[in-house]
């Protein structure tokens, strides 16, 4: 057995002081600082009383220290800078090694063997006890969601557990993106890819002036469950390349997007099918299309690439 309550520790600011850390821009790093919207950014997901907690981009540990207060069983911190171990290594003593540090990228990074094997569950059932929790750095983190999202579509990597969900930090405009809905100025491939995996709720923001350094933008908390059946459910890959396409010409017909599906000597033809055959009407906006439209799409192209295989080598 074990207390849930931490030992006292100094403050994070005084931490950063003592060792002498600052912000590392090219490594994207903001502190937060403020402990009650860090407490806030922690729940937005819900309970984490006794879970398994893998959170990416610690730092000084600060957001660690309000996961512990959640009562969490366990945290794994990945962090990609060795500046924070003194910091990460002073929290876990307090913790009595319920804290494990992980010093790696989070891109190249497999969650997998960090958790035990009797906490799987059966992906239509109830998410299991994992959280994966974040303050991501601005550089990475559409890379990071895009790999992730991969690896939710193929319940690889640490959601062969289940369907774990995130609670994690994007700039405000890159989670409008995520949410946005048919018609909204920030429709994006970001906004199809994300709510076609996972439903996608934006929680809160934090002005940037609550973190140290402070960013040029506000910072969205969002909170993403992968959904039972993808609302397209068709492989990761094909869905992403019909999606690129179409918005590779965001601002005009989709009709211009759906074109760099095909080679040029075919494309007339092809892109006349597929809009007849999909019910799409070929002068509405990438950003105008439904999620069930991108689904009548992808799947008419797919059918597409069985009667012509030769199309899949195109782009």
């Amino acid at each position: 057995m074990f207390a849930y309550r931490l030992p006292p520790l100094p403050s994070i600011g005084d931490i950063l002081k003592l060792y002498n850390l600052d912000a590392k821009k090219k490594l994207s790093q903001n502190f937060l600082l403020d402990n009650k919207l860090r407490s806030k950014l922690v729940c937005a997901g819900g309970k984490l009383k006794d879970c398994h907690v893998i959170e990416v981009g610690p730092g000084p540990g600060s957001l660690t220290r309000n996961i512990f207060q959640q009562k969490a069983f366990h945290v794994h911190v990945i962090e990609k800078d060795p500046r924070f171990l003194p910091t990460l290594e002073l929290l876990k003593e307090a913790t009595y090694g319920r804290l494990s540090i992980h010093i790696g990228d989070v891109l190249k990074f497999d969650m997998k063997p960090l958790i035990p094997e009797e906490l799987k569950r059966e992906w239509e059932g109830d998410t299991p006890m994992i959280r994966i929790i974040g303050n991501l750095p601005f550089s990475i983190s559409t890379p990071l969601i895009f790999k992730w999202l991969e690896q939710i579509s193929k319940r690889s990597d640490i959601w062969c557990f289940g369907r774990v969900p995130l609670t994690l930090t994007f700039q405000e405009e890159v989670a409008q993106r995520m949410v946005a809905h048919p018609c909204h100025f920030q429709r994006s491939r970001l906004s199809i890819m994300c709510q076609n995996w996972c439903e996608v709720d934006h929680k809160f923001v934090i002005p940037g002036r609550a973190f140290i350094p402070k960013p040029d933008v506000n910072v969205s908390v969002v909170y993403m469950t992968p959904r039972i059946k993808p609302l397209i459910d068709l492989d990761f890959k094909l869905v992403e390349k019909v999606v690129f396409a179409v918005f590779s010409q965001r601002g005009k017909y989709c009709k211009r997007g759906v074109e760099r599906l095909f080679p040029e000597h075919l494309r007339e033809e092809l892109v006349k099918k597929l809009l007849i055959v999909s019910d799409i009407d070929s002068t509405k906006r990438p950003y105008e299309l439904s999620m069930k439209d991108f689904d009548r799409i992808v799947h008419c192209y797919a059918a597409l690439l069985e009667e012509n295989p030769t199309l899949k080598k195109y782009i």
